[in-house]
């Protein structure tokens, strides 16, 4: 299992485009994903899960891998919110 802390960088957070860009990302992998933050958990797979914790610029979020790629996974994911979303 590998957990990262991450801080969302673009100001929009994980809103609508940037959520779909995250969950299209974490539906490549094989592995479980979560996110969560302040305690709470969601499926990193799911939009309406993702929506569900309001995730906005700024905001620290622990991203969860579980399985076979859970490293690439990670890398990927990790690599995604850095950029901001970017292009």
């Amino acid at each position: 299992m590998c957990v990262k802390d991450v801080v969302i960088q673009n100001q929009v957070g994980l809103r609508a485009r940037p959520a779909t860009f995250f969950i299209q990302k974490a539906n490549e992998f094989k592995s479980s994903i979560w996110v969560e933050k302040d305690e709470r958990k969601v499926n990193a797979k799911s939009l309406l899960g993702v929506l569900s914790l309001g995730i906005i610029g700024g905001t620290g979020i622990k991203i969860i891998c579980d399985g076979t790629d859970e490293a690439d996974a990670m890398a990927a994911l990790v690599s995604l919110v850095e950029t901001g979303f970017a292009d």
